[in-house]
């Protein structure tokens, strides 16, 4: 297993049975979210933390549990709401019994500095007050509260957008976007005999039960830093994979240079910004995880293109007049890019 400061002692053969192990699980109590669950588990073995989109009733609440419960640490929740201050993160007040004022903590401190999942429901309807003290929490993993510093290396942040209502909700900015290592679609499935069976399935009714049937602790979360930084040291990228990263980032920060078409859009005028250095970084890594987990030691082409939608597509900031139409231009500009960057032959 590991020694308390989380270097693992397991071999990577056994850790890669363990995810496959709950990767099989997940997907057995969370239908119709195969890929979903595949970019979960890499955001895992990345540490990363990630932006989920989708829209309501999808199962989200119940994926995130499901992975707490797999990696057997503390989970915590908050939702967004328009009222809600960065100190309800950290403490509630209330009047006890006896008439006496109380400070408890909140939903971030109740789980102790073990906390692995900390789950941020409908993130936009928070104010940009609340959004900074996350921001810490993300980029830190710790923040002073109570008179002392609190750490979480463990920490895994999640969260999702409401996409429907847009009275009372405030945008993430690009940089809050970017702290994200990776945006996960969640949608219903499309699959009739899956959408037959959570209607009619009666396990799927019962989510604490159904929840319940996985093995708690699979993934040792205790273990998962080290592990991290394993995977990153020992899996290689060869100098030709190096430079089709760097051109698909390129092609993707400024697309009328790079000579990338998308039907109907004037690519000129299409992108605000593009893809920061951290940005970069998180494809990599996402990109080695995907390797290790399909069992080699080399990033491969396909690698890249598993995960680059997800990594960079947040991070791709349109001009105004294009934004309300990114779900549709981001992925036709990403295909647009793989089109015209040559794959490495090696």
């Amino acid at each position: 297993m590991a020694d308390i400061s989380g270097n693992t002692t397991v071999g990577h053969a056994e850790w890669r049975d363990r995810f496959q192990q709950a990767e099989t699980a997940l997907n057995g109590v969370v239908i119709g979210q195969t890929r979903a669950v595949r970019l979960i588990l890499l955001s895992v073995l990345c540490r990363g933390h990630v932006l989920l989109a989708g829209d309501v009733g999808t199962g989200k609440t119940t994926l995130l549990r499901a992975v707490a419960r797999i990696i057997g640490g503390p989970y915590a929740r908050i939702e967004g709401t328009v009222d809600l201050l960065p100190t309800d993160m950290l403490y509630t007040a209330h009047i006890d019994d006896d008439g006496r004022p109380r400070i408890e903590p909140g939903p971030v401190l109740s789980q102790g500095e073990d906390l692995s999942i900390f789950f941020f429901n409908e993130i936009n309807r928070a104010r940009p007050q609340v959004h900074a003290l996350l921001l810490r929490l993300m980029a830190e993993r710790s923040l002073t509260a109570f008179r002392r510093e609190w750490t979480f290396p463990h920490l895994q942040v999640f969260a999702d957008r409401n996409q429907i209502e847009r009275d009372e909700t405030f945008e993430l900015p690009a940089a809050a976007r970017d702290r994200f290592m990776i945006e996960v679609p969640v949608n219903a499935p499309t699959d009739p005999d899956q959408r037959i069976a959570l209607a009619f399935d009666t396990r799927f009714h019962d989510t604490d039960s159904l929840i319940a049937t996985l093995p708690q602790g699979l993934l040792s979360f205790r273990q998962l830093n080290g592990l991290a930084r394993e995977i990153q040291d020992v899996t290689f990228a060869s100098p030709t994979l190096q430079r089709y990263v760097l051109d698909l980032s390129e092609a993707l920060r400024d697309p009328a240079a790079a000579g990338l078409e998308v039907q109907g859009l004037d690519v000129a005028r299409l992108v605000r910004g593009g893809v920061s250095p951290r940005g970069l970084q998180a494809l990599v890594r996402a990109a080695r995880a995907a390797a290790w987990l399909d069992g080699r030691d080399a990033v491969m082409p396909q690698d890249l293109r598993q995960v680059l939608a997800p990594v960079m597509g947040h991070r791709i900031f349109l001009t105004p007049g294009f934004e309300p139409r990114r779900e549709t231009i981001v992925p036709a500009l990403v295909q647009a890019a793989f089109d015209k960057i040559p794959v490495p032959a090696s």
